[in-house]
């Protein structure tokens, strides 16, 4: 009985010991994925989604109110610039100007005979400088009521589009109440928003260029316009940038696409890791080096530049070289000096990784 005691007992031993070297092993070859610590010397590329606008897009107005008489254009007409587009019933300053012409003629007939008598010493300085005053006065009257009766015509300033027409004829305007909207014909911008760590390095931009997905096979140049000097409510900066569309169609004004900006770097010990390599710990950041020697990991401070928007981090550290392999998943699991076992490759048939 005693020998079936002894020998349970070392059987359930060996069982214990057995899981303990499991768990063990389990614990010290973490399973990891590696990636390649690559230099981010030389350039860098930024992208930002955009959105197409006109080179300019305004509402008209006349610049005095009245009765509309006639819109000449209607909705997404092509006009050109200088085009009458829309009309106000111009009685009311007709009258008004043929009664100012008939008193401006009055005037300066009067007043072109006393300047004359002046001249032949015929009347007092005091009547010639009345005339000459009230001369002015009347041709300034005249010549106000004549740009008043011009303006009950509404011209295209630029070739372009009629984006809506906001009233129709027999109504009522004010002055500056629009009446139509019009975007120009000419090359459209895009526009963009920078966050401020990039708005920073704006003088480093040196080439920029657009795509959409209407266009997966075009590449459009953009040449950059300006950056405005203030953020908004949400802390960015927009960017103005001109398309440059060559021979490939033009996209319209409302579409949305992807600016790639190329700029230099700003270090020279800048290096790239993958944004998940990365462990904040006690305030710092840092990454686990993957010695292939002894399938050891060890940790070492890094300081972060910046987020790019291929999932890839932008750094510097004086601990770290081009060419090091960095764990990329798991790193939460494992800790300094620990033993590791790197996942495999995903093999050429393996599409994704996911096997």
């Amino acid at each position: 009985m005693k020998r079936i005691y002894w020998v349970l007992a070392s059987i359930t031993t060996c069982l214990l010991a057995s899981c303990n070297s499991s768990t063990k092993d389990a614990r010290e070859y973490q399973t990891v994925k590696i990636d390649t610590v690559t230099s981010a010397n030389g350039q860098t590329y930024l992208q930002y989604p955009g959105k197409v606008k006109a080179a300019q897009d305004i509402s008209l107005a006349f610049r005095v109110s009245g009765t509309i008489r006639k819109i000449y254009v209607k909705d997404g007409a092509r006009v050109q610039a200088g085009q009458l587009l829309a009309e106000l019933d111009p009685t009311d300053y007709q009258v008004q100007l043929d009664a100012t012409e008939a008193e401006y003629k009055q005037i300066k007939a009067e007043a072109e005979r006393v300047m004359a008598l002046y001249k032949e010493n015929g009347t007092t300085p005091s009547a010639n400088d009345k005339a000459v005053y009230g001369l002015k006065q009347i041709t300034a009257k005249y010549q106000h009521h004549k740009d008043q009766l011009g303006y009950t015509r509404l011209y295209a300033p630029f070739n372009g589009y009629i984006q809506k027409r906001l009233f129709e004829a027999h109504e009522t305007i004010g002055a500056g109440m629009p009446v139509l909207s019009m975007i120009s014909g000419g090359a459209p911008e895009v526009e963009i928003n920078l966050p401020a760590a990039e708005y920073i390095r704006r003088e480093q931009f040196n080439q920029y260029h657009c795509t959409f997905d209407i266009y997966p096979d075009r590449s459009y140049p953009l040449k950059l316009i300006s950056v405005t000097p203030k953020a908004n409510a949400n802390q960015l900066y927009s960017m103005r940038l001109q398309l440059v569309a060559d021979k490939h169609p033009v996209p319209s004004p409302g579409m949305n696409t992807m600016v790639t900006i190329r700029c230099d770097s700003d270090d020279t010990h800048s290096m790239s890791v993958p944004c998940n390599a990365i462990l904040q710990k006690d305030g710092k950041a840092g990454v686990f080096v993957y010695t292939p020697s002894d399938n050891k990991v060890s940790r070492r401070e890094v300081t972060i530049v910046r987020l790019m928007s291929d999932g890839r981090c932008i750094i510097t550290s004086d601990e770290l070289k081009p060419g090091e392999l960095v764990v990329s998943a798991g790193i939460h699991h494992i800790q300094n000096g620990e033993t590791v076992k790197p996942l495999p490759a995903a093999s050429k048939t393996n599409i994704g990784g996911l096997l």
